[in-house]
């Protein structure tokens, strides 16, 4: 630094890169002095730096002048400004003029050469800026002393980088309003969101983004080069996503100095920065990489200039003026500046040429020209509004009207409208708060500064949380800073399980299982899991406390073989040792460690466990006797049925049954059916319902298939259903029908009792068809699927009508016919269980309790399947009439008539035996009552001495007796009969 001897006012040019605290040393002079100013680039600064200055030496001794803001209390001593609105005739102490090598800048160069020329302070005269301008100041500013500060940290390269690699605290940098939406678009998909900063936003826009990035809310700032100048960012890196950019004129490449003043902005005080590039770039020039390192660029030559002599006799006189050149060669004259633009449209302009003739009248239109135009829309918007101006103001000791100025001021006051509507309505209100400032122009200045300055906040403000809406994640945004802040995290649960943290919404907990909410950016859902879990730990320690502890009806299992605690899955069912041991695995929780899912692993194999034994405890109880031989080895195919298992599957077993074994199986509740055998109890829907669970788990399946509706006799056989479900649902298929096993066991029963009423035939007639609640052709494949065979034979019609009237005889005569049929079925039932040998698997081995107790159930829905079937015989005899067959009688003459029987089919191919499974021959109807021991063939023995012959021959049985046996009037047979009769 070079030391001036003189006694006279001090120049001093301290010059060098960015972040070397050239303004926090001009600051610190101006306050060493009684009184300064100091002239900022951008109005943003000189409102950072007042605050400053205020926070130090108080309100009342600093003023702001900027041409849309004035602060001026009357005892102000220290002055922060624009350069353009500096008062430089004011005599101050200090004088500084901040960033002086914008002298070179295109638009606004020659009014920082101006200051560097003409504005000087009475005892020191600061000039801050780079190391490129020392040529020039050197040649123009005699007596200046130099002081060339270094950086306090690096700045390096390091390449080319995708957007969604960007490190954290990056600014991506291009050179268009439209680049930077779109680029922070891109950003909040990929990064959760970004600030933004345009030279177009109002400095309050601005600076609240810009805070948002400072407080950690977002990682990423999108810009133009308005960040090039005084904005002191926490930034690590800065990356181009564009090298060219439009300046007015031309569409021209970055210079190595504008791209050093826009990297420089990446590492502050002591930290190091980096820059480099993004998007589609590939580069940069390594010639400029190694000036902006190095810090050495080509010097400066000229500047910008501007006459400030200027003539007032007439417009013309003062264009000329305007466009004089400087005799100094480093002196260049600036490129049209837009105020010069403005007088000569307005120039122009009929009624503007002929009021702008007097020196005072042309100085007020250069005045109204220099009215900035911050829209840059190009077009004659800007201009017809200054001729407006100009006209109301050239007209004697006139000044804006009231009524007009309104108006146009009111126009800009909404706020509604996406982010381009908003950026020019507050374009356009700042114009107004420009003029406002003009105090000769108006009637009540204060009024419409105050007016304009809420508008032009309040716009700022909405279209900042336009630009947040749009460009930012709030939730990732709020989330991200509070992770930052290392503090525990708020968090609130609602009753349904919503999550918010820090107020924000971020998903639901289900039991242990945290459920993001779903975002369509990766970076959004890391930040959403991260809060989550920081968030979430204590909350899923005390939900695992209360799981331990609650009792075992806060549990239940679905048919999606889920375990549920509270309304919420926590563990899946899957196959163990045993059909009635599966294990539970716990679900998947990011905030379960080992020893925790073990120990909620144990509490829900406890209930499950706990569960099985309650609900099927007539299961269980099977698996836990301790019995021997045949009986052994039946109950275990029965628990690995579930309950109910088919009867051809049990002969071999169920043969070698002593009658010690019968009574046990009994007092378990074991029903030895004709089709299945099963226990009773399972058939219950609660345990049903199990059952079906646990089969599903068995077999390895996702989910249980859907279940027959509780109270349902039968149900259509559905051929993707397997034999092995309809068991455990405790059905058994047959044909096309799946029948509940209880209700086929008697359809059974009474299917052979009538076969024996009738000669070993069977019509499907209402009594069976409702035990199934089915159809004729139902009936008919049920039949089949029992295997009895269908055989049309003809029957005298007479014979016919009168067992027909039979069945609808008055209630005594039905009375006594429903006993006998009830005691055909005790004695069909009964038979089994008195003999100790079974060479008939068709005879049921079911008691009489639980046939009477499932025919009250049968009883509830009469004859539902019947109506049917009579309608279908009244529509064949019909069709019959229509075809007008001929009538075929017998040899006495007696109309014959067609009718289907069904006759049951010697399974076992005896050779020559007329009885099949099921089906009754004559050593059957020739017992003599319960107890009768069996026997084999038709020689068997029995009560009566006789042989078992049904022909009426010494030593026979007549089969009279069994027809005329009444059913006692107080069996369900018997009320079924009746319902049946009163029916019709």
């Amino acid at each position: 630094m070079q030391i001036s001897t003189r006694s006279g006012p001090r120049i001093l040019a301290i010059l060098g890169p960015t972040n070397t605290g050239k303004t926090h040393l001009a600051m610190e002079r101006m306050l060493a002095h009684t009184t300064g100013m100091i002239g900022f680039p951008l109005r943003l600064l000189a409102r950072e730096n007042y605050d400053r200055a205020v926070a130090k030496v108080g309100k009342g001794a600093v003023a702001l002048i900027t041409g849309e803001e004035r602060i001026l209390p009357k005892t102000a001593r220290y002055f922060m400004c624009t350069v353009e609105a500096m008062p430089v005739a004011k005599q101050v102490e200090f004088l500084g003029v901040d960033e002086i090598q914008m002298c070179a800048d295109p638009e606004r160069g020659h009014v920082f050469t101006d200051r560097l020329l003409h504005a000087r302070g009475r005892s020191e005269t600061m000039f801050m800026g780079a190391e490129t301008i020392r040529p020039v100041i050197r040649k123009l500013v005699e007596n200046v002393e130099f002081d060339t500060r270094a950086r306090f940290s690096t700045l390096t390269y390091n390449g080319a980088k995708k957007i969604q690699r960007l490190p954290s605290q990056s600014a991506i940098v291009t050179f268009s309003a439209q680049e930077v939406y779109a680029v922070a678009e891109l950003v909040r998909r990929q990064k959760g969101g970004a600030a933004v900063v345009l030279g177009a936003l109002s400095p309050r826009t601005r600076n609240a983004q810009v805070e948002m990035f400072q407080n950690g809310e977002v990682e990423h700032l999108i810009a133009t080069d308005a960040i090039g100048m005084g904005l002191n960012l926490d930034l690590d890196h800065v990356a181009f996503a564009a090298m060219h950019k439009y300046d007015g004129k031309f569409n021209r490449s970055l210079s190595a100095a504008e791209t050093a003043q826009i990297a420089g902005r990446a590492g502050r005080h002591m930290n190091n920065g980096s820059f480099g590039v993004t998007g589609n770039l590939s580069g940069i020039d390594p010639d400029i990489i190694e000036q902006i390192e190095s810090h050495e660029f080509e010097p400066l030559a000229k500047v910008f200039w501007r006459n400030a002599r200027l003539e007032f006799r007439s417009v013309d006189a003062l264009q000329k003026s305007l466009r004089r050149r400087s005799e100094d060669p480093s002196l260049i004259l600036a490129r049209e500046p837009v105020d010069e633009i403005m007088l000569e449209h307005l120039a122009q302009n009929e009624d503007v040429a002929r009021i702008a003739t007097a020196p005072d009248r042309v100085q007020l239109l250069w005045e109204v020209c220099q009215i900035p135009d911050f829209r840059n829309i190009h077009t004659d918007t800007h201009p017809r509004l200054l001729t407006s101006i100009y006209r109301y103001l050239a007209k004697p000791g006139s000044r804006l009207p009231i009524d007009w100025l309104g108006e146009q001021v009111l126009r800009l006051d909404r706020y509604d409208g996406d982010i381009d509507q908003l950026s020019s309505r507050l374009a356009g209100i700042r114009v107004w708060t420009y003029v406002s400032h003009k105090h000769h122009w108006l009637e009540d200045a204060n009024h419409w500064q105050e007016r304009t300055r809420a508008i032009e906040d309040k716009l700022s403000d909405v279209l900042h949380e336009r630009l947040t809406q749009r460009f930012v994640d709030r939730r990732t945004s709020v989330l991200l800073k509070s992770l930052k802040d290392k503090s525990e995290l708020m968090s609130t649960i609602t009753a349904n399980g919503e999550v918010q943290v820090e107020g924000e919404f971020v998903g639901r907990l289900e039991g242990f299982r945290f459920i993001a909410d779903e975002t369509d950016a990766a970076f959004e859902g890391k930040a959403i899991a991260s809060a989550a879990r920081r968030a979430l730990t204590g909350e899923i320690a005390q939900r695992v406390k209360q799981l331990e502890t609650d009792e075992d009806d806060k549990f239940s299992v679905n048919g999606q073989l889920d375990v549920i605690w509270s309304g919420a899955q926590v563990g899946v069912l899957k196959k163990g040792d045993t059909v009635l041991s599966p294990e539970v695995h716990v679900i998947d929780s990011e905030f379960f460690d080992g020893p925790t899912r073990e120990r909620v692993r144990t509490r829900l194999q406890n209930f499950i466990n706990s569960h099985i034994e309650t609900r099927l405890k007539m299961l269980t109880r099977l698996r836990d006797c301790q019995l021997s031989g045949p009986i052994r080895g039946l109950l275990f195919q029965l628990n690995e049925g579930l309950g109910c298992v088919p009867r051809s599957e049990l002969e071999s077993l169920v043969k070698d049954l002593s009658d010690e074994d019968r009574k046990a199986l009994a007092k378990l509740g074991v029903r030895l059916g004709v089709e299945t055998v099963h226990v009773l109890d399972a058939l219950k829907p609660d345990p049903v319902e199990l059952r079906g669970i646990l089969w599903a788990v068995a077999r390895e399946l996702d989910a249980l298939p859907e279940l027959p509706p509780a109270g349902r006799t039968s149900v259509p056989n559905d051929r993707a259903n397997s034999k092995g479900f309809y068991l455990a649902a405790g059905y058994m298929p047959v044909g096309p029908l799946a029948a509940r096993v209880d209700m086929l066991e008697r359809f059974a029963a009474l299917l052979r009792q009538k076969a024996r009423e009738n000669d070993g035939k069977v019509r499907p007639d209402p009594d069976l068809l409702s035990l199934l609640g089915c159809t004729v052709e139902q009936a008919e494949g049920v039949f089949t699927a029992l295997g009895w065979r269908a055989e049309v034979t003809k029957v005298k019609k007479s014979t016919l009508e009168a067992k027909d009237a039979e069945k609808n005889a008055p209630a005594p005569a039905k009375a006594e016919n429903a006993d006998a049929a009830k005691d055909a079925v005790k004695t069909d039932a009964a038979e089994p269980a008195a003999n100790a040998e079974a060479p008939e698997p068709a005879e049921a081995e079911v008691t009489q309790a639980p046939v009477e107790a499932k025919a009250e159930e049968a009883a509830k829905e009469p004859e539902a399947a019947a109506e049917p079937v009579v309608a279908k015989a009244e529509a064949g005899a019909g069709e019959d009439a229509a075809d007008a067959k001929p009538v075929e009688t017998d040899a006495d003459g007696d109309e014959l008539v067609e009718v289907k029987f069904f006759v049951r089919v010697d399974r076992r191919k005896r050779g020559g035996g007329a009885a099949g499974r099921g089906q009754r021959g004559p050593r059957q109807d020739a017992r003599g009552g319960k107890g009768a021991p069996k026997g084999k063939g038709g020689n068997r023995p029995n009560r009566g001495g006789g042989n078992g012959d049904r022909s009426g021959k010494p030593g026979g049985r007549n089969p009279a007796p069994v027809k005329e046996n009444k059913i006692n009037e107080d069996s369900p047979f018997a009320k079924l009969k009746e319902m049946l009769e009163a029916k019709g």
